[in-house]
């Protein structure tokens, strides 16, 4: 479990195919202080487990589904990964409940820089734009966020945006970022979970069928 406060930016040192998956090896200094072979640290938004480590990075495999549901096949050495290790029990909860576990994949849109903030809009897969809502959360590349503005309901091509205070362009990989770049993307827990329940709600009991 995350809450999608970076720890820090790390650097992937070594991208290698391994079957049809992929083992990368993260610096990430702070972030692998105290961790343990098979402990959960969250790269760019994902859920990886540690394979490997040393005083000053680890290494993760990623398996084929990761790869097709986030950005991660994109990654070479020397590119920049947020990184969060897992929420230690009795720790704050700094952003929201963030599990790794990414939705899709959504691309920038637009950036527009502010006096103090800036404004970036990602476009989203059709099938998650139910699931954000304005003032809501949202996770892009790992990084806890608050909705600052959506698209229409039925908008042919949905997105969302996000308003970045400076703290957050300095501390996570999102300061590097424009137009055309790829993020990852979950959604909150608890709006898939509504959006489960509604459409069991749907159902008949007798029949299991939609009304």
């Amino acid at each position: 479990m995350f809450t999608g406060i970076i720890e820090e930016i790390g650097r992937v040192t070594a991208a290698e195919p391994s079957g049809d998956g992929l083992r990368l090896t993260i610096e990430a200094p702070r972030s692998v202080d105290g961790a343990h072979h098979g402990d959960s640290i969250a790269i760019s938004g994902v859920c990886l487990t540690v394979v490997d480590q040393t005083p000053t990075g680890f290494t993760a495999d990623v398996m084929k589904q990761t790869l097709d549901m986030s950005s991660l096949a994109g990654l070479g050495v020397g590119t920049a990964v947020n990184v969060e290790p897992a929420l230690a029990s009795g720790g704050r909860l700094g952003g929201h409940i963030v599990q790794g576990h990414v939705d899709g994949v959504g691309e920038i849109l637009e950036v527009r820089p502010g006096d103090e903030w800036q404004v970036v809009r990602v476009g989203i897969p059709s099938d998650l734009a139910p699931l954000v809502v304005d003032k809501g959360s949202i996770t892009l590349d790992g990084i806890s966020l608050t909705i600052s503005d959506i698209s229409a309901a039925g908008d042919a091509a949905p997105w969302l945006e996000v308003s970045l205070i400076p703290e957050t362009l300095r501390a996570t990989t999102l300061g590097e970022r424009g137009v055309g770049d790829r993020l990852n993307l979950e959604t909150d827990i608890i709006a898939r979970h509504v959006q489960r329940l509604a459409a069991f709600a749907q159902l008949t009991p007798e029949e299991g069928t939609t009304r």
